[in-house]
């Protein structure tokens, strides 16, 4: 189909394409063979394959007589586009990277469409692709739900609740900071601006009714508050000589020393960093501020509580 300018018949393509070919019985019942070819004209539409089709000149509505054909214009790369082996080798091994991760689907997508232009990678070189894999079941429907302009509802628990609450809301972007996804947001009932941590999402998010577009660059503006709550959450923290929390906790962006053995800390949820403290045990000690203080040592008693 990207091969001919005026495209196929269904009969030309279940009768010439292999892997139907085979199958096709002329003049035959070949009703499981059409069945298929629906389910792939779907398949190929899904991994973001231009597939047209083309009304018979003076027969509208014919469908008997559709040509099918993927416009080279609309999937060649550009003119001035060019991979030498080494950019082609590292393009597959990013997409194989991806395949088991949240973005599977577009990894494939340009795996097939790469290879569509007879730009293959080293099979042999694929093999040692690390698997990556993002936990957050979340990002994909949020993404999509993003792409579409929707509403989507999910149960979202906070730190210290001990029952999800559904949230409905507009997505507007999702963003890495600090090495962790967030979804910014409007309240569909308020309109209010949120921003919400991947992980704490439960179960499963359900995409809703068409939104009206929200214009502006929503990925910047939540960087910029994300950097904005990072800069003013700031946390003194004394640590033990040569630890490793010390170690650690030193290489964090924008950690200072303010006194022997006491590093000033930045950070964005004051849960998530109880949570790393807790982990150093008694290498750390929290100065300030109290809140923290209270955080870790509530997750040091209950860790004791739950082990003995």
């Amino acid at each position: 189909m990207l091969a001919t300018e005026s495209g196929l018949t269904k009969t030309e393509i279940l009768s010439s394409v292999r892997g139907y070919a085979q199958r096709y019985t002329p003049g035959g019942d070949n009703a499981n063979l059409e069945r298929q070819f629906e389910r792939d004209k779907d398949d190929i539409r899904e991994l973001g394959v231009p597939l047209e089709t083309i009304e018979p000149l003076g027969e509208p509505g014919d469908n008997h007589n559709l040509r099918y054909r993927i416009p080279k214009g609309a999937y060649e790369l550009p003119d001035d586009v060019r991979f030498d082996s080494e950019e082609i080798a590292l393009l597959g091994l990013a997409a194989m990277a991806w395949r088991e991760g949240s973005l599977n689907a577009e990894s494939r997508r340009a795996l097939v469409k790469l290879r569509a232009l007879g730009i293959s990678a080293d099979e042999p070189v694929l093999g040692y692709a690390p698997r990556l894999r993002l936990r957050d079941a979340a990002f994909e429907p949020l993404t999509q739900a993003i792409d579409r302009h929707q509403v989507v509802r999910f149960d979202y628990l906070k730190p210290g609740e001990e029952r999800a609450r559904t949230r409905e809301v507009i997505p507007l972007a999702l963003v890495q900071y600090d090495g962790r996804w967030h979804l910014s947001a409007e309240e569909l009932a308020t309109g209010e601006g949120k921003t919400f941590l991947l992980r704490r999402i439960v179960g499963k998010v359900t995409v809703g009714k068409a939104a009206p577009p929200r214009l502006g660059d929503h990925t910047a503006r939540s960087l910029a508050e994300l950097e904005a709550v990072w800069e003013r959450g700031i946390a003194d923290i004394e640590v033990r000589a040569g630890s490793d929390a010390a170690l650690r906790l030193a290489h964090r962006r924008g950690t200072e020393e303010v006194a022997p053995g006491i590093l000033r800390v930045h950070y964005v949820d004051l849960a998530i960093l109880a949570d790393e403290l807790a982990g150093f045990g008694p290498e750390v000690l929290v100065v300030s501020p109290p809140a923290l203080r209270e955080a870790v040592i509530e997750r040091l008693e209950r860790t004791v509580a739950d082990h003995g």
